[in-house]
């Protein structure tokens, strides 16, 4: 499409093209993240919408790469659902950055039976190591179920500078009754020694569902085997707020591809990372996918061709502004790549 240039979306200073490491996974794969595991795949290409796993009873087995040694689960959290804590990519820039981020988001949205309320999420934070006045930005993190536990399913960059950084901790929260919690919440860092601090907490604010729907976020939203949304995104488009090239867009994608969507509209920064800019996610114009046919973009595993040929699809299906850890050939800001965009791939709109 024809478009004036504009500045890439989520750029960051001085970036520079990344690849990254997750391990390959499938939709069913990110449903079991919330029991901490993850069903092997094999036979993944970007030819087929939905390719063939090579068993056809793939092993189950703890997640390499989506977790991390630390604590296990309380008993009453594994009671609602075998949560697994979550660790990045060896590949991931700074990834101490990252696990900074997560821990607080795993600390606060997780507690045991009577462990609700903001002062009990204070002294967690505080036992974990973060600032107690924290808990009071966690927004709709802290329900008042009387237990509850938090699983990580991806963590990107929404900006990475040398001495700041955002880090949109994308999460589902298990709480009795209810298994389709969960939010996106954009966490604020400052560099600092010996850790980076945490400085604030954003959480997504998708909005009330609309009360009629375009037929494009309905087929979005019906569209479960191609499109597989967190709880923030599938809020996002439900509200009514996504416009119609994106979701047009997401569709077109999900004739050829199986994605796994992390970031829509909500839980993303106002503006593009240390710029005044206004980033075309909250308003509605853009959408971030962490993983292509199972296969997570930041995993070294991944094909390169797979990656590069959908940022191209995405860039036919409309796009002005693909960003992704592949800087490829095209006009103007067509393409970009940066530190900010080694994890997963952005597709912007204009209108």
């Amino acid at each position: 499409m024809s478009a004036a240039p504009r500045a890439p979306d989520g750029c960051a200073e001085g970036g520079r093209a990344q690849t990254g490491g997750v391990t390959s996974i499938s939709r069913r794969g990110v449903l079991a993240l919330g029991a901490g595991l993850v069903a092997g795949v094999a036979g993944c290409t970007s030819s087929s919408r939905h390719p063939t796993a090579a068993a056809s009873s793939p092993s189950v087995r703890p997640s390499p790469t989506l977790t991390h040694p630390g604590p296990s689960p309380s008993p009453s959290a594994s009671a609602l659902h075998v949560t697994a804590p979550w660790r990045p990519s060896p590949n991931d820039i700074q990834p101490q950055v990252k696990l900074r981020a997560v821990r607080l988001i795993e600390a606060l949205g997780t507690w045991p039976v009577g462990g609700q309320g903001v002062a009990a999420a204070r002294r967690r934070a505080a036992a974990a190591g973060y600032d107690p006045a924290l808990a009071d930005q966690a927004g709709g993190l802290l329900t008042a179920a009387p237990e509850a536990a938090v699983q990580v399913l991806a963590a990107q960059y929404g900006g990475i500078l040398s001495d700041s950084a955002s880090v949109l901790v994308v999460c589902r929260q298990y709480t009795p009754g209810n298994d389709s919690g969960g939010t996106t919440v954009d966490v604020r860092l400052s560099a600092a020694q010996p850790q980076w601090d945490v400085t604030a907490l954003h959480p997504a604010a998708p909005g009330a569902p609309a009360a009629s729907l375009s037929g494009a976020a309905r087929a979005v939203l019906a569209d479960v085997e191609a499109i597989t949304l967190p709880p923030a995104a599938h809020a996002d488009v439900l509200s009514g707020n996504v416009h119609d090239s994106a979701l047009n867009a997401m569709l077109t994608l999900a004739r050829s591809h199986r994605i796994m969507l992390s970031v829509v509209r909500s839980g993303h920064p106002i503006y593009v990372f240390g710029t005044n800019r206004p980033s075309d996610h909250p308003q509605g114009r853009a959408f971030d996918v962490w993983t292509i046919d199972g296969h997570a973009v930041i995993d070294p595993a991944t094909p390169r061709a797979l990656v590069e040929s959908f940022m191209r699809a995405a860039a036919a299906a409309g796009s002005y502004n693909v960003g992704g850890p592949y800087l490829l050939p095209g006009a103007g800001n067509q393409f970009f790549s940066d530190d900010t965009h080694h994890d997963h791939v952005h597709v912007g709109f204009d209108f």
